[in-house]
């Protein structure tokens, strides 16, 4: 018995102290094959606002997404890999309408989440997504989620 109630108040106090570190999303990193492709591809494409590195290294190139989170492009050379779908950056905007007329404005593929291309997925909780590529070949989830 005294197992258990160890065991108990271990998960208890593992639980509170896993959730007391208030964490704030920073950035992700994408090891790019040409950073000033790609940076075109998130500035006009994306629409994000690149922010000075503080190195201003001719290899890496940053994005806001919003506040203090960023989209680090890094230049590096990488074993190829399977860009698989299911990993993904998702993007979260209330104006999707207007995000795919610029994607076509600018003949820009994007799928809904079981492959069929410009179409839009709509999940049961009401939230509307598509996905698209970036010059990499990374997937980008852009939705409709309220935050």
């Amino acid at each position: 018995m005294k197992k258990i109630i160890s065991l108990v108040a271990f998960l208890v106090a593992y639980q509170f102290n896993a959730q007391s570190f208030d964490y704030q999303f920073d950035h992700q990193s994408i090891v790019v094959k040409d950073v000033n492709v790609s940076a075109d591809f998130y500035g006009s494409i994306l629409g994000l606002k690149e922010t000075p590195h503080p190195d201003n290294p001719p290899t890496i190139r940053w994005f806001v997404v919003s506040g203090n989170s960023h989209v680090h492009l890094i230049q590096r050379d990488f074993v190829p890999f399977e860009k698989n779908k299911s990993m993904h950056l998702c993007l979260s905007t209330q104006d999707l309408d207007g995000v795919i007329a610029h994607l076509e404005a600018n003949h820009i593929t994007y799928w809904d989440w079981p492959g069929k291309k410009n179409a839009v997925t709509t999940r049961t909780d009401k939230v509307r997504q598509i996905y698209i590529q970036d010059p990499d070949g990374y997937w980008i989830e852009i939705n409709t989620a309220e935050h």
